[in-house]
């Protein structure tokens, strides 16, 4: 568990947190997402019940001492206050007021179902923020060899490495920058990746996933690796280390922005999150993938996550019909 969890926290809150990440396997930004949530949860609560002063800064309210008989005293009122509080005063749209309602409702439950240390759940009844729906952003076909082609520099094999595996494989970047040497089979072509709360999977190499592989590893910098935990690792920085997520997204905006689509700050909405739903955009409409079959692929745990991908194609469709040129005709009146 991070150091500030338990500096920051009080006896109940570490206890969920661990309980979350060691037995349910949350990742662990799942889990500092529940702890900055019902961190702000407890600061609001504090100065709601007037136990801090009205007017101290949000960041200054410490919440190490919390204790049970104070939470008891939270009732589903004081929650929903806190609700229209993160709307009127934070501007927390629908996906950050989601995410802090999901908090409030697991640490309840845990504190009611697990613990039995409270006789009700003030959560319950709790509605979560309708999110709308929208398609995620993909790249076409031709822009995504384009995106190959355009890979050049120092690191050139590297890079094309990393991108060739995104568009192929639809790994996660923690998956994609976890890869050890050993979690590739060479004679089976499989590649093992860990996805979220530590969840093992084996997704199959292709000719091209295999091939970018071998141009790269003459070239990973095996002799400067710095750190011995490190010396596995498939995908090896400048620095000697095992290449950071911050290093492999600055990347990808960055051919992203060669090829027109996105500024080096990345303000357009493309990123590396994008090549995932390329990759699982591709494999479903020009390879007629089975939608159960591109859910083991991307590692959902639900068939309705991976559905989205469905849509994407019957809005194509719709488009399609939209753009023929006898769309507008109607027939004459007499």
């Amino acid at each position: 568990m991070k150091k500030q969890y338990l500096d920051e926290s009080f006896e109940l809150l570490q206890q969920f947190l661990s309980y979350m990440q060691n037995v349910k396997g949350r990742s662990e930004n799942t889990v500092n997402e529940y702890f900055i949530s019902l961190r702000t949860f407890f600061r609001y609560m504090k100065k709601h019940k007037g136990i801090v002063d009205e007017n101290i800064e949000e960041e200054k309210i410490a919440i190490d001492d919390i204790d049970l008989d104070f939470i008891k005293t939270i009732s589903f009122n004081d929650i929903s206050y806190f609700m229209n509080y993160c709307i009127s005063t934070r501007n927390n749209g629908a996906a950050a007021r989601a995410r802090k309602s999901c908090a409030i409702r697991v640490f309840f439950n845990f504190l009611y179902q697990k613990l039995n240390l409270i006789d009700y759940d003030p959560s319950k009844g709790l509605d979560t923020p309708k999110l709308s729906k929208k398609l995620p952003k993909f790249l076409s076909l031709e822009q995504s060899i384009e995106l190959l082609n355009t890979i050049d520099g120092k690191y050139k094999e590297r890079d094309y490495c990393i991108l060739t595996l995104f568009l192929n494989c639809g790994m996660r970047l923690s998956e994609l920058v976890g890869i050890n040497l050993t979690d590739i089979n060479y004679e089976e072509k499989t590649l093992r990746l860990f996805g979220k709360g530590s969840k093992e999977r084996i997704v199959y190499l292709n000719e091209a996933c295999i091939s970018a592989i071998k141009d790269y590893l003459p070239l990973r910098p095996n002799g400067s690796i710095k750190s011995s935990k490190d010396k596995n690792a498939l995908f090896i920085s400048r620095n000697g280390n095992r290449i950071s997520p911050k290093t492999v997204q600055w990347l990808v905006k960055k051919y992203l922005s060669e090829i027109g689509l996105t500024s080096p700050n990345g303000s357009t909405g493309y990123s590396v999150h994008k090549l995932r739903h390329t990759a699982a955009t591709l494999m479903y409409q020009h390879g007629n993938v089975d939608i159960r079959i591109l859910k083991d692929i991307l590692g959902h745990e639900s068939l309705s996550t991976t559905e989205i991908y469905t849509h994407l194609s019957s809005t194509q469709m719709e488009k399609a019909a939209e753009s023929n040129p006898l769309a507008k005709i109607k027939k004459r009146k007499d």
